[in-house]
């Protein structure tokens, strides 16, 4: 205990963010660059959602094994997603770990439509949230968790790209909406940490005004 209490800081320490960072993930003049990632990221994740939401692309084309949802056998694409997974959980060097497989059998398939629900949906809206550039933090947030989820399942494709640029945005967060909803939105919002922007501007405001003078 001795030795812990000796390496451990007498105060708080914060080590300053590199200029090239605040650049990247804080400067507005980067959000032009964000605007462009955010936008491709939001539209895969849209238009995978509206297939399992329709059956259909945004071009019209029929896909493969029909809707997710509202389709009267909700819960069937996902139990064959899921069952497929499983079965790559085998022989030596197995695609998708045990653990997993065991998710997958003992949660996801007695619920599948549950997650059929939150599949598609979830899609949907991490896709609008990134178009329109509303909380764009938290959209990326639940993008990247929806694709680590589809590479634990064995599932690549598009997967690590849209991950990777997903880990981007999320650091980028205070400017990634910049030209969008968040430049609106995050002032008001504020953080947990600060609180409303817009109520600490306010008292800013009346801390530094002047006392208004009176006469007798």
């Amino acid at each position: 205990m001795r030795a812990f209490n000796a390496v451990s800081p007498r105060s708080a320490t914060q080590i300053p963010e590199p200029p090239i960072a605040k650049f990247l993930f804080a400067d507005t003049r980067m959000a032009w660059v964000w605007l462009i990632v955010r936008l491709y990221v939001g539209y895969e994740w849209l238009t995978a959602g509206f297939e399992k939401m329709t059956g259909y692309s945004l071009f019209g084309q029929a896909q493969k094994g029909g809707a997710w949802v509202f389709s009267g056998h909700d819960g069937a694409a996902i139990t064959g997603f899921a069952t497929g997974a499983i079965k790559l959980s085998s022989g030596a060097h197995p695609a998708v770990q045990d653990w997993y497989a065991s998710f997958l059998q003992n949660v996801v398939i007695p619920n599948a439509a549950l997650f059929a629900y939150l599949v598609t949906f979830g899609e949907v809206l991490v896709g609008l949230g990134l178009i329109f550039g509303i909380l764009t933090g938290i959209a990326s947030f639940f993008g990247v968790t929806m694709n680590l989820n589809y590479l634990l399942a064995g599932t690549v494709s598009t997967n690590p790209i849209l991950g990777f640029l997903a880990l981007f945005l999320i650091l980028a967060w205070r400017i990634a909406g910049y030209y969008g909803g968040d430049r609106y939105i995050l002032p008001l919002l504020g953080t947990p940490w600060t609180g409303s922007l817009a109520t600490e501007k306010g008292k800013a405001r009346l801390a530094t005004a002047k006392p208004a003078s009176t006469t007798v």
